[in-house]
């Protein structure tokens, strides 16, 4: 039988982690004012004006993609809702992910594309694995033995007029089951169902990315999750 002391320790614990639950079942994951909760490389991710800020500048560049990695257990199931801002490179938002160099903060998986140039923005690309899922305006259907469906359902071209360059912008991250769907701005930008025997992921790390090139800032805000099992 617990002890009276480890039951208001678990009581504790669990309550640690309803703090910010609103209403609407979403959970604050980020606390506006430093990196409590996170980890990462603290030479390139930091907290600036109110959010999370990952920045590389040219005297130091990376030599390989870092990320900033929730430290708050994994996503299955859930729905994740936040605001970005991107000047120069590429970024994105990793789940269901594995973290493959802990000393480095190197992270494979899932990623909901960011990038300046738009050519990126909002696909599915497989981080360290199968590369490009799902392009903009694409909903693939990726069966057991890996083989792909593509149905092109939005130009990737208008689409990416949605997303408003150097400016902050909605990202929204769906993943149920073997469904998993990208938003920017209300709209829907790609879609992948995922079959494929030895590589879907139903579990993994969340993350941020900040990517080896030129200098570049993203920015994280308003970082909301809701779990859905």
């Amino acid at each position: 039988m617990r002890s009276f002391a480890a039951v208001v320790g678990i009581l504790l614990v669990l309550l640690s982690r309803q703090i910010g639950l609103g209403q609407d079942g979403f959970r604050e994951i980020f606390n506006g004012k430093d990196l409590s909760g996170w980890k990462g490389n603290t030479e390139v991710w930091s907290v600036e004006d109110g959010a999370i800020t990952g920045k590389t500048v040219a005297e130091k560049p990376l030599k390989f993609n870092t990320f900033l990695i929730w430290d708050d257990g994994s996503v299955g199931d859930f729905e994740l809702k936040l605001d970005y801002k991107i000047i120069g490179g590429n970024s994105g938002i990793q789940y269901r992910s594995k973290i493959l160099k802990e000393k480095d903060f190197v992270v494979g998986g899932y990623q909901a594309d960011i990038d300046t140039t738009m050519k990126f923005a909002g696909i599915n690309y497989e981080e360290k694995g199968r590369g490009i899922l799902a392009g903009r305006g694409q909903r693939v259907t990726i069966d057991k033995s890996g083989d792909k469906k593509t149905e092109v359902y939005g130009d990737a071209k208008e689409l990416g007029e949605k997303i408003h360059s150097d400016d902050w912008n909605s990202y929204r991250v769906v993943a149920e089951g073997n469904k998993l769907s990208h938003y920017i701005n209300g709209q829907l930008m790609s879609e992948v169902i995922d079959d494929q025997k030895d590589k879907a992921a139903a579990e993994g790390v969340l993350a941020f990315q900040i990517h080896t090139g030129p200098p570049m800032v993203i920015q994280f805000k308003n970082v909301r999750i809701k779990m859905k099992k």
